[in-house]
């Protein structure tokens, strides 16, 4: 399925948590009223069903019904939406990005490496080459092999990114390397990089890309839309600044599985109800919470 490609994928984006009840369901009341303020703070969209949002561990019914909180929250303030819709298999990826996308204001899909079953690199170009095809919206690819297994190199990326219904590429490798500069250097201006590694948002944009997808600006998310605002205005000084003032919270908020330490310090925020995951993830530990709230106070001050 061929569509629109002109997609604005630049600035901040926050994959938003999964936040439960007590009972263990989604607790809809908390997901709006986060959703609402991290864009009052400064985020341009909301990323539902990333990583962050334990999409993993929700029901198919459950994925829609948060997909369908974020798009109210995104259509009722202008923001942009991006929807989570990846598995390791491709009809299910298929599947799963028309059930999600399908009657949403969504801007693209995000679409992981297939985990687990390692396919070649030539069959990850087809494989994300043939969701583009059945796709409603456009795809962003998400690269985090830290969480996959697999990695694509520059050249796999470049030629997925030859697509036209590919037009971006969530980059999660921990680290500025030459595969990700070589995509800033030659991809053109119809593919946005953004940075998925919330330690290298400055660097990353700097070097050429359109903006983030952090989760660890689900707090401070103010410092960070400014951080995105100075890399893509070109203003270095400043995009270091908050670079250097950000590290401490990045680094305390992963101290443990991700969202775990993020969800503890959103509940004492009052911004959840609870900071609950489910199983088999385990909730953090009292301390991790205490080391990012104190990390955020000092970059708030």
């Amino acid at each position: 399925m061929d569509t629109n490609t002109t997609v604005d994928l630049s600035g901040l984006w926050v994959p938003i948590v999964t936040p439960f009840a007590n009972d263990g369901s989604v607790d809809l009341a908390s997901l709006e009223r986060l959703g609402v303020r991290l864009l009052a703070d400064g985020a341009d969209g909301l990323v539902a069903l990333g990583t962050t949002g334990e999409p993993a561990t929700l029901s198919q019914a459950e994925r829609r019904t948060v997909v369908e909180v974020c798009d109210s929250v995104c259509r009722e303030h202008d923001a942009r939406l991006m929807i989570g819709t990846g598995t390791n298999s491709t009809q299910a990826t298929i599947d799963e990005t028309e059930f999600l996308t399908t009657g949403t204001s969504a801007a693209a899909a995000l679409v992981v490496v297939p985990y687990y079953t390692r396919p070649s690199p030539q069959a990850v170009v087809e494989h994300l080459h043939l969701v583009a095809d059945g796709s409603p919206t456009p795809v962003v690819i998400y690269n985090v092999p830290y969480r996959t297994g697999l990695g694509l190199d520059s050249e796999s990326v470049l030629a997925t990114a030859e697509h036209s219904n590919i037009v971006g590429l969530k980059q999660s490798v921990a680290m500025l390397d030459t595969h990700t500069l070589n995509v800033l250097r030659s991809c053109g201006d119809d593919f946005a990089v953004l940075a998925g590694d919330d330690a290298f948002i400055g660097p990353t944009i700097l070097m050429g890309g359109r903006g983030a997808i952090s989760a660890a600006a689900h707090l401070c998310t103010a410092a960070f839309a400014e951080l995105v605002a100075a890399s893509l205005g070109g203003n270095a000084a400043r995009s270091a600044e908050l670079t250097h003032r950000l590290l401490p919270v990045v680094q305390a908020g992963f101290a443990e599985p991700n969202p775990t330490v993020f969800k503890g310090a959103l509940s004492r925020s009052g911004d959840i109800s609870t900071g609950a995951v489910r199983r088999p993830l385990t909730p953090a530990s009292a301390s991790s919470v205490d080391s990012l709230l104190e990390a955020v106070a000092v970059a708030e001050n």
